[in-house]
């Protein structure tokens, strides 16, 4: 009986828990997931005039023209908020940014060492936040020079 009596408690307890985690999901306010390093269109509030981003090294917003709608650009991990406001200076909406990590990326730990790899379908070295010091200074520097090559091939070009 006693088994019986705790087994009802858990239930509905685990129901309380349930239903209470559902009011909460419903009470949380928008969240837009963008991956580190990608851009995403997503639409504004009509008569939005201003973007405010809570921490710009985080994500980066851009309005696009006309005001229909913004890009938004994931610079670093975490989570911030944005907020929409009109011409007036009141807030037409808020919502959270999210930045999460690519999926596409291969991460070789070796003690301290960390080092990253785009893999699609070939692995290759690629500069991701929390690598080691090292590693991102030579890769990035690389991609600087390889752009700057480039840029030079363009200017050569015209």
């Amino acid at each position: 009986m006693l088994h019986r009596t705790l087994l009802c408690f858990a239930l509905v307890s685990g129901l309380g828990l349930s239903a209470a985690a559902a009011a909460g999901a419903a009470a949380t306010p928008d969240v837009l997931k963008i991956t580190l390093d990608q851009a995403k269109i997503a639409k504004v509030p009509t008569g939005t005039m201003t973007l405010v981003v809570g921490n710009p090294s985080i994500a980066d917003v851009t309005m696009l023209k006309g005001g229909v709608g913004m890009v938004v650009t994931g610079k670093g991990y975490g989570q911030t908020n944005l907020v929409a406001i009109d011409a007036q200076g009141n807030i037409l909406d808020e919502k959270q940014i999210q930045v999460i990590p690519t999926r596409s990326v291969l991460v070789v730990q070796r003690g301290d060492a960390r080092s990253s790899y785009t893999c699609n379908p070939l692995c290759m070295p690629t500069v991701q936040l929390g690598d080691e010091d090292k590693t991102f200074d030579d890769a990035g520097k690389q991609i600087s020079s390889r752009n700057s090559l480039a840029q030079g091939s363009i200017a050569g070009g015209k």
